[in-house]
């Protein structure tokens, strides 16, 4: 079974950085894309930024464009986001997704067949 493991979270100030991994594990084949998404406390999930690991294409949430970046290490079998000059507002559970073939919008989290058991983020 595919298993996903995200790993970098953790406290930071208001502005800071903070890298997220994704490691992959358990497949055959490639997804179609990866996808990483946040949920807080009395929220609902939202989608943060998408790859689609054939050719590399990205996506982004409004609220974090200019600020975070995903992108593949195809070797290592591993996507990350990169989180830079972070706000409150970005404290969240994050949660790393795979979708093999499902299709839709890159933004719904019903769209992804597997899950990550998420990483705390959080901005003070």
């Amino acid at each position: 079974d595919v298993q996903l493991v995200e790993s970098g979270g953790g406290s930071v100030q208001a502005g800071g950085s903070l890298r997220l991994s994704c490691l992959a594990s358990g497949y055959t084949y490639s997804s179609n894309r990866m996808g990483w998404f946040r949920q807080a406390p009395g929220k609902e999930r939202e989608g943060v930024a998408a790859i689609y690991t054939g050719g590399g294409s990205t996506y982004y949430a409004d609220s974090v464009k200019g600020r975070f970046t995903i992108s593949q290490d195809n070797a290592k079998n591993t996507v990350y986001l990169q989180m830079n000059s972070l706000k409150p507002e970005d404290t969240a559970m994050y949660y790393c997704a795979a979708d093999f073939g499902y299709g839709g919008s890159w933004y719904v989290p019903e769209h992804f067949g597997y899950w990550g058991q998420g990483t705390q983020v959080t901005v003070s």
